[in-house]
């Protein structure tokens, strides 16, 4: 096991109706003049922005909102939203909504702090060292953001999609109910239940020897998916499924199954590209992604994939011949991916072959990183091995 420092300063408000508290968490935690920022109509048809704006006039909190986010949160929305917070003195942000509004928020509240561009961050031109504070409201169980010090937005010129990662952007607190995901469509579901495995696969394809602490969390979180997605799929309103749900895609991304191990985030980085290019879901070029490439890179360490595949899909262990056994855990993942809606090849995607010039282009993979650092020939291979996929 490596060094590691583990920091999660985030408040967990977990449970029914705790939306009604984040007036008083709000001057918790210093906030005084709010942008209440979120995405489309359903925060604002179900009443949810109405019980916020409630608890905050509550709190004697006053308060401006920006709604508009977008699946892929763009800049432009995050440059106008960096000019509200200057032209009414807003010290907090309060994101309503899931990881697209939790990270837009994230980079208005770096950006606000900027006299530059706030996209020279995402940019790596330099690091990001101060943000207003952030609180959430999560209303999808996805990307992890609510618990997590990353950010990533899509520039609309070029389609370029990218991140940023720093302490100071983990929320100050993150309310919890997870009655608010009983309403969500099944594509979307379906799309944060491989979102979450995804961020559990790029810690669990390490290359650190004697993890089995951090292991086992990871396994456990897979096989909570593997139970909870689906009875979530069947019944939407089924609370308890939602919970661990919910809980599940925070303790994923909050760094806890990450500590003390090298991590890949390959497959997101990869990922990102199809996104940024066809504005596609992101778990669901993730459910493209992921699969093809472990097909690649299973070489690497036969016996990981055939760990993870008898602990999390119950493969049997064919001792003669380890490899068939992590192909079958492979071919396993994606036939869960297939049963809950997911798509599994570019053609379900709506990708095209003749893109992926483009793509590792847009990536530049430069000298590579991870579990298996990738050139862009090995890219080009895992596109080209998810562009012909089947179950």
């Amino acid at each position: 096991m490596d060094n590691f420092n583990f920091y999660s300063p985030t408040e967990f408000v977990f449970g029914k109706d705790r939306e009604n508290e984040c007036g008083e968490l709000v001057k918790k935690y210093g906030g005084t003049k709010v942008l209440i920022h979120y995405g489309g109509g359903s925060a604002v048809r179900s009443g949810l922005i109405d019980r916020v704006k409630a608890s905050l006039n509550a709190a004697g909190v006053s308060f401006v909102e920006l709604g508009g986010v977008k699946p892929n949160p763009r800049d432009t929305l995050i440059y106008k939203g960096i000019e509200m917070v200057r032209a009414n003195d807003v010290d907090f942000i309060l994101a309503v909504g899931g990881g697209s509004v939790i990270d837009s928020s994230k980079g208005i509240a770096v950006g606000a702090l900027y006299d530059g561009d706030f996209w020279d961050f995402y940019a790596k031109k330099l690091p990001v060292t101060k943000a207003l504070p952030i609180g959430v409201v999560q209303t999808i169980a996805a990307a992890g953001s609510e618990g997590s010090g990353d950010s990533v937005v899509t520039k609309e010129e070029g389609m370029l999609k990218r991140d940023i990662g720093a302490d100071v952007i983990r929320p100050r607190f993150a309310v919890q109910n997870p009655a608010l995901l009983c309403t969500l469509p099944a594509y979307q579901t379906a799309c944060g239940i491989t979102d979450i495995m995804a961020h559990v696969f790029e810690r669990y394809f390490t290359n650190t020897l004697e993890v089995e602490t951090t292991d086992r969390l990871c396994e456990a979180l897979l096989i909570t998916m593997l139970k909870e997605g689906p009875r979530a799929m069947a019944e939407p309103a089924n609370y308890e499924a939602r919970a661990n749900i919910m809980w599940a895609g925070t303790v994923a991304h909050n760094g806890l199954v990450g500590c003390g191990r090298s991590q890949d985030w390959n497959s997101h980085a990869i990922e990102h590209e199809l996104s940024g290019l066809y504005d596609c879901a992101h778990g669901a070029g993730l459910a493209v992604i992921m699969p093809a490439w472990m097909e690649y890179v299973v070489d690497h360490n036969v016996m990981r994939f055939a760990q993870m595949a008898t602990r999390v899909f119950g493969c049997q262990m064919n001792f003669e011949n380890p490899k068939a056994t992590a192909l079958e855990g492979i071919k396993s993942f994606r036939r869960f991916l297939h049963s809950i809606g997911m798509p599994i090849n570019f053609a379900e995607l709506g990708a095209k072959e003749e893109d992926i010039p483009t793509l590792v282009e847009k990536l530049n993979p430069g000298d590579g990183w991870g579990f298996v650092p990738l050139k862009a020939k090995d890219v080009t291979a895992i596109y080209t091995i998810a562009a012909h996929a089947t179950l």
